[in-house]
């Protein structure tokens, strides 16, 4: 077992299930909160996040398969996609792959999904698919600030990794998200976003 990434909510490993390369994710212990919820909370996350997994096949987004959920070891064991995550590729094909990423999270939004942690690094682009990654964070709503967060945390993404190609990535991204939610509903998000961003900029002055 080999370990590919430690985070904040969860651990995950390269590892074998039943013969087949897997990914495992383990959710980790908040020592700060009283055991008995934190156990209650860990759980039902993963399976929340288990259940999204599968759930959003039906609209059409490809993920990896949920082989097994070991809810006493807080577990998730998925399927390992072979390819290239989307943060690792060429300028040019990050810029085009990113119309894709704005369909999909469109597609997402417009079924009441919001995924929680939009970046580069949560998509992989396998042969001509693009496999979505990590629902630890998703959750069911149609709210316009929430669809925001999703499209805010994804430019933030933009600014930081990719700041060389943003402007052409980001509008990229809202091409393809417009396509699937149409121009009124992008407008309305992307309104919102950037009251979240001046909101932040007001926080930060303060």
């Amino acid at each position: 077992m080999k370990l590919v990434k430690k985070g904040a909510e969860a651990d995950i490993y390269l590892t074998i299930w039943h013969g087949k390369k897997s990914i495992l994710k383990i959710r980790k212990r908040k020592e700060y909160r009283n055991e008995i919820l934190d156990n209650r909370i860990r759980t039902l996350r993963i399976i929340r996040e288990a259940k999204m997994i599968s759930e959003v096949k039906q609209f059409g987004i490809s993920t990896p398969l949920v082989y097994f959920v070991d809810q006493k070891k807080f577990e998730i064991y998925l399927q390992f996609v072979e390819g290239k995550l989307v943060r690792d590729l060429s300028n040019e094909m990050i810029i085009k792959t990113c119309e894709k990423i704005g369909k999909i999270v469109g597609i997402l939004h417009k079924n009441g999904v919001m995924h929680g942690d939009i970046t580069t690094s949560n998509f992989i682009l396998s042969r001509s698919n693009l496999v979505i990654l990590d629902f630890g964070l998703s959750q069911k709503t149609e709210r316009i600030e929430d669809h925001a967060i999703d499209l805010r945390l994804f430019k933030e993404v933009l600014n930081s990794a990719h700041v060389e190609i943003v402007g052409l990535a980001w509008s990229s991204f809202l091409r393809g998200y417009g396509k699937i939610v149409g121009n009124q509903k992008k407008e309305q998000v992307v309104l919102q976003v950037s009251v979240i961003e001046k909101r932040g900029r007001y926080a930060n002055v303060v």
